[in-house]
């Protein structure tokens, strides 16, 4: 079911979306040559505690999952895109990290994820990040009352197929509101004018994941981690949305 938030419930979403975007800042920060994936996790789970919020993720079972994820974030590295379980794993220079985290704070979810190169920067790598939150940028401003879901979809696409890069239609964004995965779906490509119409108090996250040379995927034996099926490197950008009667309301902005 689709629901629609007041302007007061959005207010409500503010401490969600401000909190997410603060982990989401810190673990940007702490990735390094020579972190652990579980260092990251760890710090995840402090902030969590002291700031009296609740994890998305560590209880999730959906039906794709092997066993509950037992973590509080996703950190997914190269090859690996959407879902990464983190495990014992030291961070190389020339890495490609994604992290994706969501939260509750007062019973309302945000959910936002960010990739980063962790040392020296790779070309290839960074244009791939930057097409990632231009489409991103690109779904957000679609995001207004009065268009289709189909204009989300298709601005994001638009981004992606016009520097050649494939688009995967099975795992995309999201409703968000008392749970982190709700209705409606948004595809990261689709047809503009077409689906849903979009009203003032739906609450999306937006979130674009691209890969180099394929669309292709193949799942790890944890049921979770989801990488390219040839190898090839992918980046991952989320931000919590809200829809009103002007401007997009971008949750999770971490500036």
């Amino acid at each position: 079911m689709i629901e629609l938030r007041t302007p007061t419930q959005i207010e409500q979403m503010r401490p969600a979306g401000r909190f997410v975007a603060s982990v989401i800042k810190a673990l940007s920060e702490k990735a390094d040559v020579g972190v652990n994936l579980l260092e990251l996790d760890e710090l995840a789970h402090r902030m969590i505690k002291d700031a009296g919020a609740e994890s998305c993720y560590i209880d999730y079972h959906p039906s794709f999952g092997a066993s509950p994820f037992g973590k509080v974030l996703c950190t997914s590295v190269n090859d690996a895109v959407l879902h990464g379980l983190p495990f014992d794993y030291t961070l190389q220079d020339g890495d490609l990290l994604s992290v994706d985290f969501a939260a509750s704070v007062d019973g309302w979810v945000a959910d936002s994820a960010l990739s980063v190169i962790v040392g020296t920067p790779d070309e290839k790598d960074q244009w791939l990040i930057d097409v990632t939150q231009r489409a991103l940028d690109a779904g957000i401003d679609a995001a207004r009352a009065g268009n289709k879901l189909g204009d989300i979809s298709f601005a994001i696409g638009s981004v992606a197929h016009a520097e050649g890069l494939k688009v995967n239609l099975q795992f995309g964004g999201h409703g968000v509101g008392k749970t982190m995965h709700g209705e409606p779906h948004v595809p990261n490509d689709g047809r503009a004018g077409r689906g849903l119409k979009l009203r003032p108090g739906l609450v999306i996250a937006i979130e674009p994941w691209f890969l180099h040379t394929t669309d292709e995927i193949e799942f790890d034996p944890d049921g979770w981690t989801i990488r390219s099926a040839d190898g090839s490197r992918g980046a991952h950008v989320e931000h919590t949305v809200a829809i009103t009667d002007g401007d997009p309301i971008v949750l999770t902005a971490r500036d």
